[in-house]
């Protein structure tokens, strides 16, 4: 009888936190036990048991028992309509109010305002069940999987908050934009004017007026004007067309027109879409500088150093072609850039023209035009056994096309000096006797026909 009642005790102190119904009935206890004279309060499913409102007991709490590990937290997410959401983070507002400044129940209160915030959202804009590629008007969207960067999205022009809502990226022209955004895209993807039309507008600004645009925004055909009722008109200065502020952000970018007619690289406003087709195409090399504006030659001295520089390049590769070790070493790849370089010494990119500006092209052309040079000059026996001797003055070193000082027969591709083949004003000694061997030929044939 003695064991029996210190394990009644015992089990008295030591409460169950499995066990709901035996703590609520000795609550109610407790609180009939105290007197009838303090009303029992109602329960408030949108306070914490910290707060006031709960019944709990002072005992449970201590030991941390009255937390319930295993459901969800009353008030947290049981709302599943937007509308009762909406109301409960408006409660939770003005709670927050007036709870005292930086308490531990205004952080409760705070970080619950935060969860049923992103209930909401995933709600308005679930992430689950949308799909990890979305191909629309040639765009091909991927899902993004950041959440702590923040992009700005190119079809509402609002704010992609990465934590809260599921956005897009095309993987061709890098538009953004929300999940809930993508049905409304009306712009094809602009890699795919890249790869069908690769070219420029080179005409500087061809505005033609709001007039011709019905004064509605270019891209989306928003109304604007210049006064900015309803809505601001901004020109874009590569295409000339007018946009509203949803289509043309301000964005800088430098205008190729302005640059091949004027040698002008300071930046202009342009819109969204002239701005992705302008980073799409600044490598692309499509700009014929000899046909456009030859004159330009005579004006930037940068351009004739680049232009003899690529060709001397375009008559060292064949040497590199058929150099065994020149292959091995993959010297070429170091214009892997700049695969143009190694193809012709007329088409220019953008970037090209950007980086002569800057002075960066020359130093890195001119470097590596020195590593080709040495490797045919001085390092590869082989190469070296290809050059030149110059049949006129039969004097002097090994001679080779792109060196400084010597001339190539356009005919034959003889090399010889400068000075002993000025102006190709002497008859080239390969020439003549190729013309000879061919006569001989000629001649032996008519010989055999004679026969």
């Amino acid at each position: 009888m003695e064991y029996d009642e210190k394990l009644a005790r015992f089990r008295q102190g030591h409460l169950n936190p499995f066990d709901q119904a035996p703590r609520q009935s000795r609550q109610e206890q407790k609180t009939a036990g105290a007197g009838e004279g303090f009303p029992q309060k109602d329960v408030n499913l949108g306070l914490s048991p910290e707060e006031p409102g709960f019944p709990c007991s002072e005992r449970a709490m201590d030991l941390g028992l009255a937390e319930d590990h295993f459901s969800r937290p009353v008030g947290l997410f049981l709302a599943s309509d937007v509308e009762q959401l909406r109301q409960a983070i408006e409660e939770w507002k003005q709670r927050i109010l007036e709870l005292p400044e930086n308490s531990e129940k205004q952080k409760d209160a705070v970080v619950r305002l935060i969860h049923l915030r992103l209930r909401l959202q995933e709600l308005k804009d679930p992430s689950e069940d949308e799909p990890n590629i979305r191909v629309i008007l040639e765009h091909r969207f991927y899902k993004e999987k950041s959440k702590g960067v923040k992009q700005t999205c190119d079809k509402c022009s609002t704010i992609i908050w990465g934590l809260l809502q599921t956005w897009y990226t095309c993987t061709g022209c890098s538009y953004r934009c929300h999940s809930k955004c993508l049905d409304l895209i009306t712009k094809p993807c602009v890699r795919s004017k890249v790869s069908h039309q690769a070219e420029y507008e080179l005409s500087i600004c061809p505005e033609t007026g709001l007039d011709s645009q019905d004064y509605r925004c270019a891209e989306c055909r928003a109304p604007i004007s210049l006064r900015g009722i309803p809505g601001e008109a901004r020109q874009c200065d590569y295409t000339g067309l007018y946009y509203c502020s949803s289509c043309h952000w301000n964005d800088q970018a430098v205008i190729p027109a302005r640059v091949i007619h004027n040698w002008d690289f300071e930046p202009r406003k342009v819109s969204r879409c002239s701005m992705r087709y302008l980073v799409l195409m600044v490598s692309r090399p499509v700009l014929k500088l000899r046909e456009t504006n030859p004159l330009l030659f005579n004006y930037v001295e940068e351009l004739v150093e680049i232009r003899k520089l690529r060709q001397d390049i375009l008559l060292m590769k064949p040497y590199f072609i058929t150099c065994k070790e020149a292959m091995e070493a993959r010297l070429l790849l170091q214009l892997q850039d700049r695969q143009h370089f190694v193809e012709n010494d007329e088409m220019y990119s953008l970037q090209d023209l950007m980086d002569i500006n800057a002075g960066r092209l020359s130093c890195s052309l001119t470097e590596i035009h020195t590593l080709f040079a040495k490797h045919i000059k001085l390092d590869c026996e082989r190469c070296q056994a290809k050059g030149f001797v110059c049949e006129l003055c039969k004097e002097g070193d090994v001679l080779f096309p792109f060196d400084s000082h010597t001339s190539m027969c356009t005919d034959c591709s003889a090399v010889f000096h400068r000075d002993c083949f000025y102006d190709n004003s002497t008859t080239c000694p390969k020439c003549a006797r190729l013309s000879l061997r061919k006569e001989s030929l000629l001649r032996e044939h008519n010989m055999e026909l004679q026969a």
